[in-house]
């Protein structure tokens, strides 16, 4: 089993973590394919100024998220720059800096300035924001392959369809030192959003008379909510297989491993010195079912084809402040196999996940072991958010 793991980790993954709430057994307003339901609740998207404000306030923001359904989408502004001197096109989801994530629309993420003179960013010889010039950018070419293993995870054959050319990271330095997340979805060399040769695989449509572009959402949990946010890269090949996101090894040199773990208990603003990742939770062997209001974890993404329904350390909020990151330090997570299937409930906030390792479930080691220590399983994702469903 551990050399499977190992090989999992190594050619595939993604992932989720919570805050402290405590384990609840399912209830009639979770869902199936979403943490919880999105009834008598509110809506919040995020947004440049969500450290500050209360959790009701909603954006402003430059993107506008589509009406919630199992398979739920956001449309961003398409901005258009150019990688290794051809055409590229990306989208902008977080800035280091807060006049510039106010001018643009997208999420304020102090967290990312660490990331700046790092192997994880690339310069940008434009100080525009919305016109990047950067030395690297993506092959969409390579057919996307994800084929179930006989529990689902690890899976029999995984190969990410898009793969980041030596150099490439979204994380864009900008000559003033100001961060963004800027990741390139498509290759310049077709409008045609449809054509998986040139754009990423969730992209879902493309307007470029309007430059505008919708991309596929993932449901999260976050401290017994519902989250949605975008995946757009990894820094393992496997995990980008499994998440059908950019292959981009630069990401693993995004500082530190483990450095975002239970920041959220130190009171704010705080941001680990260096630190640029947070910390997610995603469990690998849950119960499966489309139609299983408990089902979550790696198997049940891959044999449902929905959302492993992965848990968040933290949100853009002020209670948090500044601890979230749209660089997701990834904990994989197994239930023991002393615990019976029926016995593994979803959870839904990371305090209450992290607190089973070493009794109910082990952390997965960056070797693809088994340990009673949660640590991180090292590699990055990243998935900025974009709302929660919180309780009223």
């Amino acid at each position: 089993m551990a050399f499977a793991l190992a090989a999992a980790v190594g050619v595939t993954v993604g992932t989720g973590s919570v805050g402290p709430k405590a384990v609840h057994a399912a209830t009639p307003d979770q869902l199936p394919f979403m943490c919880f339901n999105t009834s008598h609740t509110f809506h919040q998207t995020f947004g440049p100024n969500s450290f500050f404000t209360t959790e009701t306030q909603q954006g402003p923001t430059s993107f506008r998220e589509n009406s919630p359904t199992s398979k739920p989408t956001v449309t961003f502004p398409l901005r258009r720059g150019t990688a290794a001197g051809h055409a590229v096109y990306y989208v902008i989801t977080d800035s280091s800096n807060l006049a510039v994530a106010q001018s643009l629309g997208v999420n304020y993420t102090p967290k990312l300035a660490n990331a700046a003179g790092t192997s994880a960013a690339q310069s940008s010889s434009s100080n525009d924001a919305t016109s990047i010039d950067v030395p690297a950018g993506v092959d969409f070419s390579p057919v996307h392959v994800l084929t179930a293993g006989p529990t689902g995870f690890p899976p029999s054959a995984a190969a990410p369809g898009a793969v980041g050319n030596q150099g490439y990271s979204p994380l864009v330095r900008l000559p003033s030192g100001v961060v963004i997340n800027a990741p390139q979805i498509g290759d310049g060399a077709s409008t045609n959003g449809a054509d998986n040769a040139h754009w990423a695989d969730k992209v879902t449509s493309v307007d470029i008379a309007n430059a505008l572009v919708t991309y596929a959402e993932t449901n999260g949990c976050y401290e017994d909510q519902s989250v949605h946010y975008v995946s757009f890269d990894s820094s393992a090949a496997g995990p980008a297989a499994v998440e059908d996101v950019t292959y981009a090894p630069a990401l693993g040199g995004v500082p530190s491993a483990d450095c975002g773990t239970n920041d959220i208990n130190v009171p704010g603003p705080f941001i680990n010195p260096g630190c640029a990742r947070e910390s997610l939770i995603a469990f690998i062997n849950g119960q499966t079912g489309r139609d299983n209001v408990q089902r979550q974890g790696l198997n049940a993404a891959i044999l449902d084809q929905e959302s492993p329904l992965n848990i968040l350390e933290d949100v853009p909020n002020n209670g948090g402040q500044f601890n979230y990151s749209p660089m997701w330090d990834i904990h994989l997570v197994q239930w023991k196999s002393s615990v019976p299937t029926a016995s593994r409930l979803r959870q839904t906030s990371f305090a209450a996940a992290e607190a089973l390792v070493g009794t109910q479930a082990q952390s997965i080691t960056p070797e693809g072991s088994t340990s009673d220590t949660f640590q991180a399983t090292g590699f990055i994702v990243n998935c900025p958010l974009i709302s929660v469903f919180a309780s009223n």
